[in-house]
């Protein structure tokens, strides 16, 4: 009787969400799925939450912890080096970019119609990229199925993380980027190690983290206070990124900081997902996988252009505008002996633009049509 009084406790609800959420983590790790920490604690805590009666518990200051430490690492990718490469091409970038969002946003227009869903969760279920971001701003935006969201984010980056590789190493895709200079090998480095590292040694971490993460609380708490969009990610990453533009270091996190917040996001979204909201669940998974090969064809199209704009390998094109993981990419062009550089160039200023412009764009967007609909136009 004492036992099961404590498991009914909130203390007690808390360590079961726990437990599930560290065996989700583990499993998926020895199964070297993508991003694990994420994704088998959202898929733990849903079946838990789902199939059994136990009332998991998780505060929501954990996952503000969370977008504050994923915030941080945002604006630690905001270095001089890596926003000089990204300047030479900007104009390219933003091109590209646009024109794989309207590519997403055609796609989203044919899932809704097939699926006889909203909009609204068909367009946030086919942003490409910035899942927690997107996880957060379906959450914010009134309307919306977060689980057909979810679902189909988690999908489509399972989709482009299977075929990307495959597609990097076949013959049929052309890899020679010619040979780079040294000036070319250090400046490649300094983006790719500011971007896509995620270890670090814990003796480099003070004292200059603390500085840090004291602005990064300060800019979530003032973000929040004057309604700026994901105050709790944008706030620490704008924040983080002015600190280091004064000349202070901002120090890497090690892994176990990075899977912790994760974790907590994780949990918290496998919390929030409710597969009965979901009305034809097995239309709605194949309309997924489509939709993650629809916008995978989109990118190689976009690839082919981009090859020929500024003459580069196919290769470094694909991985330069594939929706995948800016890590994952990057070691995969490093592989291959694609441009390095311009992969993380362009997978950096998506995210960034997917982080700061995307939102509040689609919000703009979404009050429109539903001024209009309340109008009856």
């Amino acid at each position: 009787m004492i036992w099961v009084k404590r498991m009914n406790s909130r203390f007690g609800r808390f360590m079961v969400t726990l437990g599930a959420a560290l065996a989700g983590g583990i499993l998926f790790k020895l199964l070297h799925v993508p991003i694990p920490w994420l994704l088998g604690p959202m898929i733990a805590t849903l079946i838990v939450s789902n199939t059994t009666k136990v009332k998991l518990v998780w505060p929501g200051q954990l996952r503000q912890a969370a977008m504050i430490t994923v915030g941080y690492t945002i604006g630690l990718s905001l270095t001089g080096s890596a926003m000089r490469e990204m300047s030479l091409q900007l104009p390219t970038m933003l091109l590209m970019t646009a024109l794989l969002l309207l590519f997403c946003a055609f796609i989203a227009l044919i899932i809704s119609k097939l699926s006889h869903s909203d909009y609204k969760s068909a367009l946030l279920g086919s942003v490409p990229g910035g899942l927690s971001q997107v996880i957060l701003l379906a959450e914010e935006t009134k309307g919306t199925n977060l689980t057909m969201v979810t679902v189909t984010q988690v999908v489509r980056l399972m989709v482009i993380v299977i075929c990307i590789p495959l597609l990097a190493y076949s013959p049929m895709i052309s890899h020679y980027d010619g040979e780079s200079s040294a000036t070319e090998v250090t400046t490649v480095t300094a983006v790719v190690e500011a971007s896509t590292s995620s270890a670090a040694l814990w003796s480099g971490l003070f004292p200059n983290l603390i500085l840090f993460a004291a602005v990064g609380v300060a800019c979530a708490w003032l973000g929040d206070k004057i309604k700026f969009p994901t105050a709790y990610l944008l706030g620490p990453a704008i924040g983080t990124a002015a600190l280091q533009f004064t000349g202070v270091h901002g120090p890497e996190l090690p892994s176990l900081f990075v899977n912790a917040a994760q974790l907590m996001i994780g949990v918290y979204v496998g919390m929030l997902l409710k597969p009965q909201q979901l009305e034809h669940k097995v239309r709605t998974l194949l309309l997924a996988i489509a939709s993650g090969l629809l916008m995978l064809l989109g990118a190689l199209g976009l690839s082919v252009l981009l090859s020929k704009l500024q003459s580069v390998s196919e290769a470094t094109a694909m991985l330069s505008l594939a929706p995948g993981g800016m890590d994952q990419m990057g070691i995969i062009a490093h592989a291959i002996n694609a441009d390095l550089s311009m992969v993380a160039g362009y997978q950096l200023f998506r995210m960034l633009f997917i982080f700061f412009v995307v939102p509040p764009l689609i919000r703009f967007v979404f009050k429109v049509v539903d001024k209009r609909q309340s109008s009856g136009i």
